[in-house]
């Protein structure tokens, strides 16, 4: 998901590092994994507040700066497998050892009649295979039922389902039973759901915040109005075109429990039903991103920028970022090399794709906006 991994260990940690413990809150405008939320919360001991359009990021995020200690999951992981195995094996699931045309066609239907499933449902036969998917939806139906190793293990099911989706790169399509893509469908297929649900339940158990922070569902534009004078304020905005809920909108389903009517190869929703980012939109991002620093500029926080020092497909561009960021801070700015993501591009093509690399190469800007002597 992004660079944001990739840019904490080229520049970013350090300065961070630097900078929020000088500060009162960490605010973390645009979650999405939650990795820079993590970094800050569990390093430093002030509070961490973030917020993201999408619930998946929320659950993510929550994980870890929703609490101040370690969790013991031995015995919460014991008795979570148990709960989801009882159900799981009173399904007669279809082996998935053939990978035809035919044969995907069956577990596809099959999956579309498990109506009390939501997972399976929508993308059994599709992003995962009918175990797979039946797997998650049980152990969603079973997650533990109080805070915070609820959020916790919801979280690691999330990252676990992220980690076996039959998709290049992210989910916005699934592989399809061709003669390429076989392999590949083949080798998602195998992972083992539980497994890996196990292993980033002990990987997040581990990490917790210092301080208690705080992550919530809302707009960025609409969460900054409630900075204080003496918040870091960490942007790290959309860049593509294509509305990032679509691409995540199996990690969705997944953070909902639930699912309505989806359609296309992509399994999409509705549009209705897919939270809108005016960052996406090209007629509005300059504005929205303008209006963002406007208000943090008039509320008196200092603010980190990151963002891809070229031209997107938003309409937004490095340049324009810079010029905008001028007019109402100080800037101190820093160019690395990271990886960004291309949302879904290949390496291979024909049938995978169009032969773009899922993570490119790519200069990056780091804006440090301070602010002037007298706000304009």
């Amino acid at each position: 998901m992004g660079s944001k991994r990739w840019m904490l260990s080229n520049g970013l940690g350090h300065l961070l590092d630097e900078l929020a413990p000088q500060s009162k809150r960490f605010v973390d405008l645009f979650a999405g994994s939650g990795v820079v939320s993590y970094h800050v919360a569990s390093k430093l001991p002030i509070p961490v507040f973030a917020c993201d359009l999408q619930k998946f990021s929320v659950v993510l995020t929550r994980a870890v700066i929703g609490r101040q200690s370690e969790l013991e999951t031995k015995k919460l992981w014991q008795q979570w497998h148990k709960r989801a195995e009882k159900i799981v094996k009173k399904k007669s699931i279809p082996n998935n050892n053939k990978l035809t045309q035919a044969s995907v066609k069956e577990y596809r239907e099959w999956s579309e009649r498990q109506t009390s499933f939501p997972v399976t449902k929508a993308y059994g036969g599709h992003y995962f295979s009918p175990g797979q998917a039946i797997w998650i939806d049980s152990m969603r139906k079973t997650l533990p039922k109080k805070d915070p190793n609820r959020t916790v293990a919801l979280a690691a099911l999330i990252q676990a389902a992220s980690q076996c989706a039959a998709s290049p790169g992210h989910t916005a399509q699934p592989f399809q039973p061709t003669r390429t893509a076989k392999k590949f469908l083949k080798e998602s297929w195998s992972k083992n759901i539980a497994n890996r649900t196990k292993a980033s339940l002990d990987e997040l158990s581990g990490i917790c915040a210092q301080r208690v922070g705080k992550a919530q569902v809302t707009d960025a534009n609409i969460a900054v109005k409630q900075l204080r004078k003496d918040d870091l304020v960490f942007i790290d905005p959309p860049y593509s075109g294509v509305h990032y809920s679509r691409f995540y909108h199996v990690l969705e389903t997944i953070a909902q429990g639930k699912c309505g009517p989806v359609s296309g190869v992509g399994r999409y929703p509705l549009p209705s039903k897919r939270p809108r980012s005016s960052y996406s939109v090209k007629t509005e991002s300059t504005s929205s991103f303008r209006e963002l620093l406007k208000t943090i500029s008039q509320k008196k926080a200092r603010a980190i920028v990151t963002f891809p020092d070229h031209e997107c497909s938003n309409g937004l561009s490095g340049k324009e970022a810079r010029k905008i960021a001028k007019k109402y801070f100080r800037v101190k700015e820093k160019t690395v090399i990271s990886k960004f993501s291309t949302l879904g591009g290949t390496q291979n093509k024909g049938d995978l794709g169009n032969g773009r690399k899922a993570r490119q190469r790519a200069k990056e800007l780091i804006l440090v906006l301070s602010q002037k002597y007298r706000c304009p």
